[in-house]
C-alpha cells in the first residue's frame, strides 16, 4: 500500500506491517496508510482476523513528537484507534522490542496482544510533561486495574513481559517466532468464534475501593518534584473509574492538549532532543572507533573514587581500585560493600546481584597491577602536583592504547595531559557524587585528546547508564564554572541583609530540591573552603563558620544547625550573629532584601556566563548547558536548563536587570556576556545560533 504500510492476506488473516524506521514512530507518514489498510482490512470479507505487526527491532516506540506544534494532520492516533474498535473480526497486536506510548495505545486499541518474551511496554508520557493522549489512561485501568495502571503511567517506567502478562497486559508471549505465534494465536481466537471483547467493554477490573486508589496516587506522586504531568495523569487515571468510557476519554483528550502546550512540557521535550542532540559531539565522525573497555582501574577509594568503581562495576566491567595503603584500600572496599548492602535493604537489587558486583571489584596498592587495563581513572585531592604525580606513575605501567583519565572538576586537563607522554590517550571523566547515583558525566575534551578517546567515552558512559556532555578546557568546565558565578554573591547577600533560610526558601520556590546554603552544609563546607584556599579567595562568613569547625552536616553545624544527628536544617543564632559582625566589620549597613533581589543576583549570573561558555566554545551548543545543570546540579526539569529558562522569560529582562547590578556592584560577574546582549537586541535565542 505505501512504503511505511503493507498489507497481505495469509488465508484469511490480514498481516499489516508498519516500516518506518528506526523506530517506527507514529507519524503522518505511518497513520494515513495504516488506516487506509484497516479500513480495507475492515470490508474486505475474506479477512476473518486481523494481526498488526511491525518490521525493523521494535513495534512502534511512540508518537512522533517532531510533529507538536504544528498543524495536525488527519487521520489522528485517536482516530486510528476508533477504527480499530469499530472492527468486529478479531485483532491481536505482535509486540516485540518496545510498545511505548502511543504504540502501547495502538495495540490497545486490538482486541488481543501477544508479545515476544523480550519485549517491553509502557506509557512513558510524563517524562516529556504529558499524559497519554490516545486513550492510555482509559484503557489501560480497565486491562490491568486502576491502581497498576496508575504506578505504570505515573512512573513512565516501561514494563517487562513477565509482570505485563501477570497483569494481563498481554495475552500470550512468544519464545520463537512472534509473528508466527501471533497468527496461531488469532487463528485460535477465530475459531473460538467469539465473543470478542475491545477493552472499552470491559470494566470489571474497575470495581476498587476509592480510599485505597488515593492512597496509591499519594504514593505514586510523592516525589512530583513540582511537575504537574504525574499529578495530571493520576487525575486522568482517576476518570477512568469514576466517568464513563467515552466522558473519560473526552476529558484524557483535554488534559493531554492542555499538557502538550504548556511550558513545562515543551522544557521536557527540550531536554528529551538536548540529551540526543548532546552526544553529537563536533569534529567526530560517527563511524569513530571506540576503544574496547572491559578492564578499568580506578585510583583513589575515597568517596568519589569508590563511588566510581561501583558505577563501572553496575555496568558489568572489571575494576581494580588503587589505594597507596592497606589501611585506605580496605576502608574504601568496606564501604563500597556497605552501599551495596544498603542497596540490597532497600530492594533496588538482590543479594546474588550485589556479590556479582563485588566479584568485579579487587583492590590493589601496586601500579603495576593496573598494567593490563583499558582505561585509568583518576580520582585523588585536586591539587595539580598530586594528579601530576599519579599521571607519572599511570604513564609508565598503562599499556599502549590504554585511556588515561582525570575526574578533576576545575583543574587544567592540558596540563594534567602534558605531564604524561601521551596526551592524545587523556580526557577529563567529571564524574558527580555520589557517582555511581548521579547521572550526569561531564566528558573534557583536551588539546590533545584524540576522537576515538572521545568516542570510546562516550560508549563507556551509555555503558554504565550516564548521560554525557562533551566540553572544553577552562576552570570548572561548563558546571562549576557556572555554580562559582551563581554563588559570587550568597556571601553579599547575607551581608546585604538576606538569611540563609531565605536564600535559600527563593531557590526551593524556584524548584531547585535544595537551596545554595543547605547544599553546601550536605556537600562540606571544608571543600569549598579548601579549594578558596588554594585559589588564595575567601567569604568572610563562610571562612569563619570553617574556623569554628561548622563543617556543616557532618558535624551538626554549618550555615543551619542540625541536631542530635538529624538532617532537617534549623535556623542557628551563631550564624545570624556572625554575619552580623561581618557585616559590621566590613561597613555594611543591612537592609531588606526580597526574593527578586536574590533571583537576580544569583541566577542571572550564572545564565551570564553559560552564555560566554557557549561563545568561548566551552559547550558546543546552549542545550549541552541545559542537559549538564539539569542533570548534574539540579535545576528544575519543568524549566528545561539556565539558557531554556533565559530564553523563555526573555534575555533582554536578564540583561537590563545584569546592567543595573553590574552599575552597582562594578563585578565582572555582571558584565553582560556579548552574546546576551547580542540576543537582547535582535530578539533571537541560543537556538539561532546553530
Amino acid at each position: 500500500m505505501s512504503d511505511t504500510v503493507t498489507i497481505t492476506n495469509e488465508d484469511g488473516v490480514a498481516v499489516i506491517v508498519l516500516d518506518n524506521p528506526p523506530v517506527n514512530a507514529l507519524g503522518h507518514a505511518l497513520r494515513a496508510p495504516l488506516f487506509a489498510a484497516l479500513e480495507a482490512a475492515k470490508a474486505d470479507e475474506a479477512v476473518q482476523g486481523i494481526v498488526i505487526a511491525c518490521a525493523g527491532r521494535t513495534f512502534v516506540a511512540g508518537a512522533d513528537i517532531s510533529e507538536f506544534g504544528k498543524p495536525p494532520l488527519e487521520p489522528s492516533l485517536p482516530d486510528l484507534i476508533a477504527l480499530l474498535e469499530s472492527i468486529e473480526k478479531p485483532t491481536v497486536a505482535a509486540i516485540h522490542g518496545t510498545a511505548l506510548g502511543g504504540g502501547l495505545e495502538l495495540a490497545l486499541g486490538c482486541h488481543y496482544r501477544v508479545a515476544d518474551r523480550a519485549a517491553m511496554i509502557g506509557l512513558p508520557e510524563v517524562n516529556l510533561g504529558l499524559i497519554p493522549g490516545a486513550g492510555g489512561t482509559v484503557r489501560l485501568p480497565r486491562l490491568v486495574g486502576p491502581e497498576a495502571a496508575l504506578g505504570i503511567i505515573v512512573s513512565g517506567k516501561p514494563v517487562g513481559m513477565e509482570k505485563a502478562q501477570a497483569l494481563g497486559a498481554v495475552d500470550a508471549v512468544a519464545d520463537g517466532d512472534l509473528r508466527a505465534a501471533a497468527m496461531a494465536f488469532l487463528r485460535a481466537k477465530i475459531a473460538e468464534d467469539g465473543p470478542h471483547r475491545h477493552i472499552r467493554a470491559r470494566d470489571e477490573k474497575l470495581a476498587v475501593d476509592l480510599d485505597a486508589f488515593e492512597a496509591a496516587v499519594a504514593d505514586a506522586t510523592k516525589k512530583a518534584r513540582g511537575l504537574t504531568a504525574p499529578l495530571t495523569a493520576a487525575e486522568a487515571v482517576r476518570n477512568a473509574i469514576t466517568m464513563a468510557f467515552d466522558d473519560a476519554l473526552a476529558r484524557e483528550r483535554e488534559l493531554f492538549l492542555e499538557r502538550r502546550d504548556s511550558l513545562e512540557s515543551a522544557a521536557q521535550r527540550h531536554l528529551f532532543f538536548a540529551t540526543r542532540e548532546a552526544t553529537k559531539v563536533p569534529g567526530i565522525a560517527r563511524d569513530t572507533q571506540a576503544r574496547p573497555i572491559e578492564k578499568a582501574a580506578v585510583i583513589g577509594a575515597g568517596t568519589m573514587g569508590a563511588g566510581i568503581a561501583m558505577a563501572l562495576a553496575n555496568g558489568g566491567i572489571e575494576v581494580r581500585l588503587l589505594e597507596l595503603n592497606a589501611e585506605a584500600l580496605e576502608r574504601g572496599l568496606g564501604q563500597i560493600d556497605k552501599t551495596y548492602a544498603g542497596s540490597v535493604k532497600r530492594g533496588s537489587i538482590d543479594a546474588a546481584e550485589k556479590e556479582a558486583r563485588l566479584a568485579r571489584i579487587s583492590g590493589t596498592t601496586d601500579y603495576a597491577a593496573l598494567s593490563d587495563c583499558d582505561i585509568a581513572i583518576e580520582a585523588v585531592f585536586e591539587d595539580m602536583g598530586v594528579k601530576h604525580k599519579v599521571f607519572g606513575a599511570l604513564d609508565k605501567v598503562m599499556k599502549p592504547g590504554a585511556i588515561l583519565a582525570s575526574n578533576t572538576s576545575y583543574l587544567d586537563l592540558d596540563e594534567i595531559a602534558a605531564s604524561t607522554g601521551r596526551p592524545q590517550d587523556v580526557v577529563g571523566l567529571h564524574f558527580f557524587s555520589p557517582a555511581h547515583v548521579m547521572r550526569l558525566l561531564e566528558i573534557v575534551r583536551g588539546d590533545h585528546t584524540a576522537p576515538e578517546v572521545l568516542a570510546s567515552a562516550l560508549a563507556l558512559a551509555r555503558r554504565i547508564g550516564k548521560v554525557p556532555v562533551v566540553v572544553g578546557v577552562c576552570n570548572g568546565f561548563v558546571g562549576n564554572r557556572m555554580l562559582a558565578a551563581r554563588r559570587e554573591e550568597n556571601e553579599s547577600l547575607l551581608l546585604s541583609g538576606a538569611t540563609p533560610e531565605q536564600v535559600d526558601r527563593v531557590f526551593a520556590d524556584f524548584g531547585w530540591p535544595m537551596g545554595p546554603f543547605a547544599m553546601v552544609d550536605l556537600a562540606g563546607l571544608d571543600i569549598s573552603w579548601k579549594h578558596r584556599q588554594s585559589l588564595g579567595l575567601t567569604a568572610p562568613v563562610a571562612d569563619a563558620l570553617c574556623e569554628a569547625g561548622h563543617f556543616g552536616q557532618k558535624a551538626g553545624r554549618g550555615f543551619y544547625l542540625y541536631e542530635d544527628g538529624s538532617r532537617t536544617p534549623k535556623p542557628d543564632p551563631f550564624v545570624a550573629e556572625l554575619i552580623e559582625r561581618k557585616a559590621d566589620e566590613l561597613g555594611i549597613e543591612r537592609r531588606t532584601v526580597g526574593a527578586e533581589e536574590i533571583t537576580e543576583r544569583t541566577l542571572y549570573p550564572m545564565i551570564n556566563e553559560g552564555a560566554r561558555i557557549v561563545e568561548e566554545g566551552i559547550a558546543a551548543r546552549a542545550s549541552d548547558v541545559d542537559v549538564v545543570w539539569v542533570n548534574g546540579y539540579g535545576f528544575p526539569v519543568a524549566k528545561g536548563g539556565p539558557m531554556f529558562w533565559a530564553e523563555h522569560f526573555g534575555i533582554g529582562r536578564i540583561v537590563d536587570r545584569l546592567e543595573h547590578w553590574y552599575g552597582e556592584t562594578g563585578k565582572e560577574v555582571f558584565k553582560p556576556a556579548p552574546l546576551l546582549r547580542q540576543l537582547a537586541l535582535t530578539g533571537g535565542g541560543f537556538a539561532d545560533l546553530a
